[in-house]
């Protein structure tokens, strides 16, 4: 019997390189695409336990807006396991101290858990200004839908 659906597979993938510029764009809107983009829900050949998705360069992270009060009441959370090794820092400070570090949270939280998803992580490259290393890669500008 012939199988009549195509299942892509590591040696048929093709990854593509992507720029996203996050100047003045929502972090929630920007990280459920960029998602999109390193998943590869947006090809048509989108399998879901391949890594199928591309590479994926954000600049300007810290250029990053949130609506509402959200710089102020949005809490970062993160303990060390020992006594009295809670920390909490806002949005606001977050955003000041490591703007990458925001959006990677906001991106990894709508990945899948697990290997595929740290695989799938592992091809995102998030940068504070508009400067990135991988130029040789030749990445086309992605424009985001509004």
């Amino acid at each position: 019997m012939m199988r009549t659906t195509f299942m892509a597979n590591a040696q048929t993938v093709e990854h593509k390189w992507y720029v996203v510029d996050a100047t003045g764009k929502a972090l929630g809107r920007l990280s459920s695409e960029v998602a999109t983009l390193l998943r590869g829900k947006h090809k048509p050949t989108f399998t879901p336990h391949v890594d199928c998705g591309d590479f994926v360069i954000v600049i300007n992270a810290d250029k990053i807006e949130l609506t509402g009060d959200k710089w102020n009441k949005k809490l970062y959370i993160h303990h060390s396991m020992h006594p009295g090794g809670l920390k909490v820092r806002t949005a606001k400070v977050m955003n000041a101290t490591q703007p990458e570090k925001m959006l990677e949270l906001a991106i990894f939280g709508m990945l899948p858990k697990g290997s595929l998803g740290r695989q799938v992580g592992n091809k995102l490259f998030v940068y504070r200004g508009s400067e990135h290393p991988h130029a040789a890669q030749k990445p086309e500008v992605y424009e985001l839908s509004e």
